[in-house]
């Protein structure tokens, strides 16, 4: 082999690997997508015979699954709209006052994000029965916002180091209030970084299973995310068109908060001539 075809090797073997990396996640998603409108859905994908909508008429006209959805949305959504407010009051002092103990307390705050939701839940399970907010939308609503506090308050903080302190102090000398200043000057300065964390708590609620399978017993507070167990009958038998298409709509609300997003996302801050004049 000469250099020639060596340099060939090397070029062409790390798409080779991407390719095969990209069908992986692809065959799965094909498979959704064609499942959903397949009559006789099975596990194998393959073309279907006819085309039809009717696993997503029944996905869709069924009230469990109407229901199911909305309680995943006032999760998701609630949890995002508090982690947000409280994720920048906090991350406020953290990024314009100069503490001792600052440092550390930014560790301890980014080594909480690391810690697994697996590994606190038996405590969490525990305090929730002695307070009485066990089977309860609301106690999932607060487990989830203390969960995502830690790494939403090192996000925010992060993104209002770059928002410049001459502003608000131009604020300040108008007559506004600390509050005032957070709400009119820094707030829409950040508007990105807000839509970071909101995206970020909101698909970690919308996709998390786990937690309300552990802190949600009656079924009719269960959220979408759980919904999926309806489809996996006795002995084995699944409903793969109604899951495929079940599967399809879960996805929205993801996909649709990404892309109202991009607009606010793609601005950046702008703040380079921010504080002239």
């Amino acid at each position: 082999m000469n250099a020639r075809q060596r340099k060939l090797i090397y070029r062409i073997l790390p798409y080779t690997i991407l390719t095969g990396i990209g069908l992986c996640f692809l065959l799965p998603l094909l498979w959704v997508l064609v499942a959903s409108v397949d009559p006789n859905a099975m596990q194998s994908l393959k073309l279907p015979s006819q085309l039809t909508m009717g696993n997503y008429v029944e996905v869709i006209t069924s009230p469990e699954n109407q229901r199911a959805y909305l309680i995943g949305l006032v999760i998701s959504l609630g949890q995002a709209v508090l982690v947000v407010l409280l994720a920048l009051l906090a991350a406020y002092p953290l990024s314009r006052y100069q503490m001792k103990y600052k440092k550390p307390f930014m560790l301890t705050i980014l080594f909480m994000t690391s810690l697994p939701i697996t590994a606190v839940m038996v405590p969490v399970y525990q305090l929730f029965l002695g307070l009485k907010l066990y089977d309860s939308i609301g106690g999932v609503i607060l487990f989830y916002v203390a969960s995502s506090m830690p790494y939403g308050i090192w996000m925010m903080k992060n993104f209002m180091d770059s928002v410049p302190r001459d502003m608000e102090e131009a604020a300040w000398v108008d007559g506004a209030s600390l509050l005032t200043g957070i709400r009119r000057v820094v707030a829409p300065l950040m508007v990105p970084g807000i839509c970071t964390v909101a995206i970020f708590t909101f698909s970690g609620s919308w996709g998390n299973f786990f937690v309300p399978y552990i802190l949600l017993q009656s079924p009719e507070k269960f959220p979408a995310a759980l919904k999926l167990y309806q489809f996996f009958g006795q002995y084995g038998m699944v409903d793969y068109g109604s899951l495929a298409a079940f599967s399809v709509l879960y996805a929205i609300p993801a996909i649709v908060m990404y892309v109202l997003s991009q607009r606010f996302m793609s601005r950046g801050f702008g703040l380079q001539g921010g504080s002239k004049g």
